[in-house]
């Protein structure tokens, strides 16, 4: 899922079509969006684990200095990051998670629309719906069902990515940091399912060649 969705040349797209295909073509650059601010934030998530396990690491070193265990020992370099430095590493991963968080109120806004065309269609044609379906073989609720579990996916996405946010500067147990790291990286509500839904959601709309 690279760059931006191509557009087929077809035949023109009015009315209902045109917005679900216009919503495919948000939902394809939103989710590009949303992973270029998942790398961000891995990087940050990264520092922050890095600078508060050698604030621990220093307090170690200072507590066995105090006690003569360590009276021959070289200096330790490097374990002591300043409280500034941690603190900006932990303002631009809240950074991440707000513009995450702006990213998934633009995802729920499409998903209510598709809802808002079913609703249409179904005052248009009846419970059964279109008799054919706008493009190749979605029915319109299909197109919303697919919106509505995208969505939640990454309404579940964002709730781990707060926690880890909350959590992440104040662990100092590098076995948990490493969890949160992990689970920040490789996403685990928005996973393979998902990514194959969006390229469906993409052939459907025609902007994938079939």
């Amino acid at each position: 899922m690279e760059g931006k969705a191509p557009e087929v040349r077809r035949g023109h797209v009015t009315g209902s079509g045109r917005k679900l295909k216009d919503n495919a073509a948000d939902w394809h650059n939103l989710a590009l969006k949303w992973d270029r601010l998942n790398d961000a934030g891995s990087t940050y998530a990264t520092n922050i684990v890095n600078f508060t396990l050698q604030k621990e690491s220093g307090k170690e070193a200072s507590l066995l200095a105090s006690s003569g265990g360590a009276a021959d020992a070289p200096p330790v370099q490097g374990l002591n990051p300043s409280s500034r430095e941690l603190e900006e590493e932990c303002v631009k991963l809240q950074d991440v998670v707000e513009k995450m968080t702006r990213v998934l109120s633009k995802m729920e806004k499409m998903a209510s629309s598709d809802q808002g065309i079913c609703a249409l269609e179904t005052f248009q044609f009846g419970d059964e719906g279109r008799p054919t379906p706008l493009f190749h073989t979605w029915s319109t609720p299909h197109f919303a069902a697919v919106s509505s579990r995208l969505c939640e996916s990454y309404r579940q996405e964002l709730s781990l990515k707060r926690l880890i946010l909350q959590e992440v500067a104040h662990t100092s147990d590098p076995q948990l940091a490493m969890v949160y790291l992990s689970s920040w990286l490789h996403q685990p509500y928005t996973g393979d399912g998902d990514r194959l839904l969006l390229e469906g959601l993409l052939l459907e709309t025609g902007h994938r060649p079939l």
